[in-house]
This record gives structure tokens, C-alpha cells and sequence, in this order.
């Protein structure tokens, strides 16, 4: 199936649509486990500050996750993601949108001028970059404990027609939040490539 309308990367419909996703670059770190954990927020405050640095009028971009499971795991679709494999098992990478041409030495640099209280040294912070790419996505608005219900909206729509998960599922969250934040007006698209 073709498709031939491109979406803003922060964008998305309060119903399931299938898009052609720009491009992106980003500063990343890889991670494993639940999210939620003391090391997953620290990668994520990690990135943010050295994107901080990157981006020329210093503002903080979205914070964005993508998740997928080892080779060895259970197959999954969209709608089942989170509800066949063990959460702990995942695996995930940090992104924070950063400008097109970011360089290793960039990154490095604004790593430095960061020198982020949430830096191990350990982290391997890169450079990432998503090609454009079709995927089918939602706005899931609330607790991140209901987008088994979005994800579930998403999936379907994917099914439908004939379209099935391409690659780690992406999470672009579009206000910032800490473990302490109220979830009740959290905005998230959620992102699935397809073919």
C-alpha cells in the first residue's frame, strides 16, 4: 500500500493513520530493561542535556524512545508490544532530535560542555539518524499504563490493512516528564514502522 502523506515529525491524529515519517537525526544512548528505572531516566536526562547544548536556541526537543525485544524473544505486532515478551527484557535507545549534520565530535563536544550530573562516562552517546520511513501512528493522550488500549486502536488499523510492525516501535513523547509527573495530560505518539 502507498502511501503519499507525509506527517510533521510531532505530529499525529487522535485516530490510528498510516503517514510517511520525515527523516531525523538525534543524539542517542542505548538501554535495557523496564522503563521506568533509576538508569532509564538518568539516560533519558543524559540526552536531553547534551541535545540542549546541540540545539542553537538551546530549548529541549521531545523526548523519544524505541523499544524492540532481543532476536530470541516471542514474534509481536503493534497491538501486543507490551503483553508477550517480559517487559524486563527489553531493549531501547534514547533519542533526542538534534540538527541535520550533527557530527560524532558534535556530540562529543556538547557532551563535554553538558557535563551532565547524569553522566557515567559508560554511556555510548552517538549520533542516529531514522531515514523517512511509512509508519502508522496515534496520539495517545494520558497514563502511559493505558496505551495497551491506544496500541490495541493502532494495531487493528494496521491490520486492516495488511500492514505489520518493520522495526522497534517509537515513542515520541511530546511533554516532558520525570517519575513524579501526573500522567492524566501526557501526550504521546506512539510510531510503528510498516510494510
Amino acid at each position: 500500500m502507498s502511501v503519499s502523506q507525509p506527517t510533521h515529525h510531532l505530529h499525529a491524529a487522535d485516530e490510528p493513520e498510516h503517514v510517511l515519517a520525515p527523516a531525523a537525526t538525534y543524539v542517542a544512548v542505548l538501554g535495557a530493561g523496564s522503563p521506568g528505572t533509576d538508569e532509564f531516566y538518568r539516560k533519558k536526562t543524559l540526552v536531553t542535556e547534551i541535545a540542549r547544548h546541540l540545539n542553537e536556541s538551546g530549548t529541549v526537543p521531545a523526548e523519544e524512545i524505541q523499544y524492540w525485544y532481543p532476536q530470541d524473544s516471542e514474534p509481536v505486532e503493534i497491538a501486543d508490544f507490551y503483553s508477550v515478551n517480559p517487559v524486563p527484557s527489553l531493549l531501547y535507545r534514547v533519542l533526542a532530535q538534534v540538527p541535520p549534520g550533527t557530527t560524532r565530535q558534535d556530540i562529543e563536544d556538547a557532551r563535554a560542555r553538558a557535563a551532565s550530573a547524569a553522566d557515567t562516562m559508560s554511556d555510548e552517546v552517538a549520533v542516529f539518524a531514522i531515514p523517512e520511513q511509512d509508519v502508522v501512528q496515534v496520539m495517545h493522550h494520558g497514563p502511559f499504563a493505558e496505551e495497551f488500549t491506544t496500541l490495541g486502536r493502532l494495531g487493528d488499523f494496521a491490520r486492516q490493512r495488511g500492514l505489520h510492525r518493520s522495526g522497534p516501535h517509537h515513542e515520541i513523547h511530546l511533554d516532558a516528564f520525570t517519575r513524579d509527573t501526573p500522567q492524566h495530560s501526557l501526550r504521546t505518539i506512539l510510531r510503528d514502522p510498516v510494510t
